[in-house]
């Protein structure tokens, strides 16, 4: 993730105020992400069977709007063990004010959101990640599932995929709920499986609609978590 960028006449004021959030692409950060993407895959194997099966390869550049199912606080960290690119998140600005945090939370390209913001400034940044040529996870459900089963999406990622002209890459989590429900404190070990789809590419992306591809990707990511299920439970899907 790159810094937060002084911007020309800002104030002294103004500076003081504002976390320094570490460069997530600095030396630093890029050896704190490849040790903290090795020892957390160990763990993820052990501890979670972790698995993930890809319909094709991922883009290997440019901007990519990757599209998730919400299951656990464990979705993020699952997500960016599972690609070979960088994704960045949402995370609340105040999360960067705690320094040695912040410098984690940055070598993972988490994106700083004031909780305070609109909604609109939130999807300005996603595009603006998304133009800059990033991979930013978005969870259309808004919120973490209460049961294990998808909920209900919200629309406004097919404006910020149309917006920035990228490819889509629809994943569904399945598992990571039972691993770490709304109702634990601390996750448990368990079965998890990611299942990406095919990608809906810049140019598909262009030609539908907003509600065809709001519709295109609900569809997608039902079908993803219904042959997860069908896989992690031992049905061949």
């Amino acid at each position: 993730m790159t810094s937060a960028r002084e911007e020309p006449g800002a104030s002294p004021a103004r500076k003081s105020k504002e976390p320094a959030i570490p460069d997530g692409r600095s030396p630093f950060g890029r050896i704190l992400y490849a040790v903290l993407w090795v020892l957390c895959r160990t763990l993820g194997v052990a501890l979670f069977g972790f698995r993930v099966r890809f319909a094709e390869p991922l883009p290997a550049r440019g901007g990519l709007l990757v599209l998730s199912s919400h299951q656990s606080h464990l979705d993020p960290l699952l997500l960016g063990l599972a690609c070979e690119r960088r994704l960045s998140s949402l995370a609340r600005s105040s999360l960067f004010h705690f320094a040695p945090f912040g410098a984690v939370i940055a070598a993972l390209d988490a994106v700083p959101i004031d909780r305070n913001a609109s909604m609109v400034a939130a999807m300005r940044a996603v595009i603006a990640r998304l133009k800059a040529g990033k991979a930013v996870t978005v969870f259309p459900e808004g919120a973490r599932t209460f049961d294990g089963r998808l909920g209900e999406f919200k629309p406004g990622f097919a404006l910020m995929a149309k917006r920035a002209g990228v490819p889509i890459a629809p994943v569904a989590i399945v598992g990571a709920f039972e691993c770490w429900p709304r109702s634990r404190r601390l996750p448990r070990p368990g079965r998890i499986r990611l299942e990406f789809g095919k990608i809906i590419t810049a140019d598909e992306v262009a030609a539908l609609e907003e509600q065809e591809l709001f519709e295109l990707c609900c569809a997608r990511i039902r079908a993803l978590d219904e042959r997860g299920r069908a896989t992690r439970s031992g049905i061949r899907a």
